[in-house]
């Protein structure tokens, strides 16, 4: 089981068809459309809501800031990389993370992954976030309606969707070409680095192309998340801002 908290999350999880053992209700929580919503839902799937006081909600949920709810619901169990090739539509966009560290970073690029209409993400297993339920709170719920690959090796990942027929873009502080020079109406899979650290060597090596953001402030650079942000919606607007 896993425990997904926020009104977002649990409310996404539930319209995605996740299955849930119950919800827990703070005693108290004020009542607004998204929890109507919520409650009205595992009404009608027969999914039990317990109340109980906002405390004994903190230690269940190990944080304060669930909005009064929680869920326990079923893992979700992570694609292969060609599986998720499988169930991508042509043209493919797909967002690959090489080592993000921080959840809140993670969830926030599947939330704009989702709402560029990316045809999924591909995240490393080990020295990276996974799909957490702070990701999950972060991304708005978005890592509902996204498939996730995870990989063991990136590098040979990268290799596996060039040979699909993806070029893969990274994004790279010093590159020579700005993000906008490159054609991604083409299947792309856009790969972005570690905080701090960007790309890791043979993740570079293994890239088609390395683009760069433009920086006319006094800071070095974005973050990953609003990095990965513009790269996604770069891609949605050259193509029409069609889902891929």
């Amino acid at each position: 089981m896993e425990i997904l908290y926020g009104k977002n999350p649990v409310l996404e999880a539930l319209r995605a068809g996740r299955p849930a053992r119950k919800l827990v209700l703070a005693a108290g929580v004020r009542d607004e459309p998204r929890l109507r919503e919520i409650l009205e839902g595992a009404a009608e799937r027969g999914i039990p809501v317990e109340e109980t006081s906002r405390r004994r909600l903190d230690d269940i949920a190990h944080t304060e800031h669930h909005q009064g709810i929680a869920g326990y619901f079923h893992a979700r169990t992570p694609l292969s990389l060609d599986e998720l090739l499988a169930r991508v539509r042509s043209p493919g966009l797909l967002l690959v993370l090489d080592g993000i560290q921080d959840p809140q970073n993670l969830g926030a690029l599947a939330r704009s992954a989702d709402a560029a209409g990316a045809g999924g993400m591909v995240l490393v297993r080990d020295r990276a976030a996974g799909i957490t339920p702070a990701a999950a709170k972060a991304s708005a719920g978005a890592v509902e309606h996204l498939d996730i690959a995870v990989v063991t090796n990136l590098a040979a990942a990268l290799t596996r969707l060039r040979e699909a027929g993806y070029w893969c873009v990274g994004l790279d502080a010093a590159a020579d070409m700005r993000y906008d020079r490159f054609d991604y109406t083409s299947p792309v899979a856009l790969v972005v680095g570690a905080e701090g650290e960007g790309l890791r060597p043979l993740t570079r090596k293994r890239c088609d192309a390395l683009v760069s953001l433009p920086m006319l402030g006094r800071v070095a650079s974005l973050n990953a998340a609003a990095a990965g942000a513009v790269l996604l919606y770069e891609a949605a607007r050259q193509r029409d801002f069609r889902a891929g």
